[in-house]
């Protein structure tokens, strides 16, 4: 995007929405570890008039477990800031009664723990890593393959992430797995959904286009953002790669180097005065 083009979008932001993994920090042993220059770029929005969440398709462990990660990174912040796809699904599986067989990490299974499992008639996908074992795939299928209407709920549809040592496997190619062998289409809660991006729009009390969305992932985060009104920024850090500069469908309004760079630049752009037209 032109220079003259951001400024003027920027200047009519009212919030931020971040993703996490890849664009804070980077996966890996124990908490992983922050990119650098995010941390202050975290501190950099919160002490700007901009509301700001974090929204993320995170689904191996509980939020509250997974903030507090965050915390011990340094990052300053709360539960109540933080969008993921388990509360989400909760709150669906709720209001339709349904009783889901759950592939999930080990992890997110207390997100689950006020939801009736028993006799399932949906199944439940999630990151669920290691636990992407064949018995347990297969399992998920014939649930689905014996119910006279099958409902498939996936947490996302990520095709990969970055951890420490490399990329790994995401939740949507097992999740394409299962939609291709019981001829089901799985209904995303989290990125790139509309449903959930206006979720978090909802509680900023903000319109679509007062609001950027920052990610790594080009579809899920920007494309995602995009199609609900919203301005979508890549960063060149986590699951990044110089092909998404050319990707046939879409195309950010802003490509940076990391996190700090862009908040940098977007807080640049709305301190500068207005030009008439």
């Amino acid at each position: 995007m032109a220079a003259a083009e951001w400024s003027r979008r920027s200047q009519s932001l009212k919030g931020v929405i971040l993703d996490m993994c890849g664009v804070l920090y980077d996966s890996g042993a124990g908490d992983g570890v922050a990119i650098p220059g995010s941390v202050e770029a975290v501190q950099r929005l919160k002490q700007s008039d901009l509301q700001l969440r974090f929204c993320t398709n995170e689904t191996q462990a509980s939020r509250e477990t997974f903030v507090a990660k965050l915390n011990r990174l340094g990052f300053d912040i709360s539960v109540d800031e933080v969008f993921s796809p388990a509360p989400a699904a909760v709150a669906l599986l709720k209001e339709r009664g349904l009783r889901p067989h759950l592939l999930v990490h080990h992890g997110l299974l207390p997100e689950f723990e006020s939801v009736e499992q028993k006799d399932p008639n949906c199944v439940v996908l999630g990151d669920a890593a290691e636990f992407f074992s064949y018995q347990n795939l297969n399992q998920a299928f014939r649930v689905l393959m014996g119910l006279e209407a099958p409902l498939l709920f996936s947490l996302g549809q990520g095709r990969y992430y970055k951890e420490g040592d490399g990329l790994n496997l995401d939740v949507g190619v097992y999740m394409k797995a299962l939609e291709f062998a019981c001829d089901v289409k799985a209904e995303v809660i989290g990125k790139p959904s509309s449903m959930f991006f206006h979720s978090v729009l909802r509680d900023m009390g903000l319109q679509p286009h007062e609001v950027l969305m920052i990610g790594d992932d080009l579809v899920n985060d920007v494309g995602g953002a995009q199609s609900c009104g919203m301005m979508g920024v890549q960063v060149r850090t986590g699951k990044y790669r110089q092909s998404d500069e050319s990707h046939a469908s879409v195309r950010a309004d802003g490509t940076e180097a990391d996190l700090r760079r862009a908040v940098d630049l977007l807080l640049v752009h709305r301190d500068a005065p207005r030009t008439s037209s």
